[in-house]
Formats: structure tokens, sequence, C-alpha cells
């Protein structure tokens, strides 16, 4: 099956490019590349990886929409144009809001109230391209948790930093629960969509979800480290929030997905344990601290 995936420099699309798993992928740079010009002739599906995440650096919210709504849009139209049967995009549970503290787990049927330009720009993106379904044009739209894996960045790549450096943490006691997904089980779900030709939303998990304080511990056991988890008093915390509520909103809070009726619909069992995941991720970790 021959596919067109956009974002293959990406984390993800850099994973999905090493594994292919019997798919014929033809890549596409759209920092280079202008829609105009791609062409679809032979297509079986088109794989839309390319999105502006959550930068470092302040972006203006219009670059969000540009890219991630706009840009995904002009893909979708092209390639149904030019015969295009089949279009997956990824997406993020961002479309679901910011938390599940207090709340049941988001799945394909929550309502979506999403609060930054992130997600509110990936929602749009999503409305607009599933208008395009018709009887020759199916649509799927994947929502995925925070994807942890071999050259994870950003706040993963800080909490594995942070265990390896510290042997005292104060993350004791924390009841929270997030969902997560390693890279692996999430490249296997988005190619077992495009081989089954499969439409609607469906939501990407690994099997298990985490306290913070257990993420901890696997992060420090995968990693061979020793580390001492310290209850702080609830007062804290709430003083901490008043400073730097982002933080702590991603410390202490939930947000877990449901991924039970994807799978059931599917057909489809996540192949990799968190552990799994965790321990490749250590094992390349260690080889980058090897490196400096």
């Amino acid at each position: 099956m021959k596919i067109l995936v956009t974002g293959s420099s990406g984390f993800i699309g850099s994973y999905f490019i090493k594994n292919p798993v019997g798919l014929d992928i033809i890549e596409i740079d759209l920092l280079t590349q202008k829609v105009d010009e791609i062409d679809f002739s032979g297509i079986a599906s088109v794989l839309h990886l390319a999105a502006l995440a959550h930068q470092s650096k302040s972006v203006p919210e219009e670059q969000y929409y540009k890219i991630n709504r706009d840009l995904a849009y002009e893909v979708a139209k092209k390639a149904k144009s030019q015969g295009v049967k089949h279009f997956v995009l990824m997406s993020t549970a961002k479309v679901y809001g910011e938390s599940t503290s207090g709340k049941n787990a988001w799945d394909e049927n929550t309502a979506c109230e999403p609060q930054d330009a992130y997600g509110k720009s990936k929602y749009e993106a999503e409305k607009l391209i599933m208008n395009l379904q018709d009887e020759s044009f199916k649509v799927a739209v994947v929502r995925s948790p925070l994807v942890y894996g071999v050259g994870v960045k950003a706040n993963m790549y800080k909490l594995i930093k942070l265990v390896n450096k510290f042997p005292g943490l104060p993350l004791g006691g924390i009841n929270n629960s997030r969902s997560l997904v390693y890279v692996g089980n999430l490249v296997a779900l988005l190619a077992h969509i495009i081989k089954r030709q499969a439409s609607g939303i469906f939501i990407a998990g690994d099997q298990s979800s985490f306290s913070t304080t257990e993420l901890i511990k696997l992060i420090a056991n995968c990693n061979n480290k020793k580390v001492h988890l310290v209850t702080i008093p609830g007062f804290l915390v709430k003083l901490v929030y008043r400073i730097n509520s982002g933080m702590v909103d991603r410390l202490f809070g939930s947000l877990e997905l449901d991924i039970r009726s994807t799978n059931n619909r599917l057909g489809f069992e996540p192949p990799y344990t968190s552990e799994y995941g965790f321990r490749e991720m250590a094992e390349w970790f260690k080889k980058i601290k090897q490196g400096n």
C-alpha cells in the first residue's frame, strides 16, 4: 500500500519511517514543498503528522491556526481532489481541554472544549477535514495524549533529567491519573488504521495510566536510579500553584483517556508495554549522557 506522510522528520514521523510495517511510504516536507506541488497519484492514504506543537518560545497564536488548521485542510482538499480515498489526521487530547481531574476519562464521545491555541487549531482542523468525508473519501482522526520514546523532548525529557539528577523529589503520594502513549504503540495504531482504511475518531494510548508518583518510580527503575519521594502538604501545593499553575496541573492533575472503544472497534491491542517503552527511552538517554 502506497501512503504519503507529512511531517516525516518529526518525532512521530521519524519512528514511522523507520518502522514502515509493510507500507510503501512517500515522505513530504511541507517546510520546503508547497501543497500545490504534491503529486497524490497512486496514493492510497495520506498520514498528516505535520503540526506546530507547544513551543518553548512564545509563538503568535495565528501560527497555530495557519499550520495546524489551514495547512492540514489544504492538504486534505488537494488529496481528495486527486483521488486519494483515505486521510488520517494526527490530533491531540488537548481538543477535549486541559484536565480530567474530578471527571471521567475522555473517550471518542466526550464533548470537545479546547482551551489553548494548539487545542483549538487542532479541533478546527478536525471539523473541516471531517466535513470533506463522503463515500469516496474516508477520514480518520487520532487523538493522542503525551507521546514518549527515543528522541522525546519537552516535558518528558525534563522529567527524565530530573529523576537522573536528584536522589530525592517532592512528588510522593500523588494520586492523579495520566495517560501516555509510547511512540511504538502510536505508530502501530496508525498503521493499523491505514491498513484497514478505517474512518472515525480514535483514541491512542498505552494499556495503563499512571500517577505522577508511579511515573517517577518507573523512570527511576528503568534508569537504575534510586529516588526518595517526599509527600508535600496540600497548602504548599496551593502556594506553588499561585506561582506556576501550569507546572502544578501537569504534576498533580489528571488527564486520562479511555482507549477501550477504539481498540474494540479496530480489533487492536497496543503491542508494547509501557515498561518496554521507558526502558528503550532510558537506554537512549544513557547514550546521550555518555556522548556529553
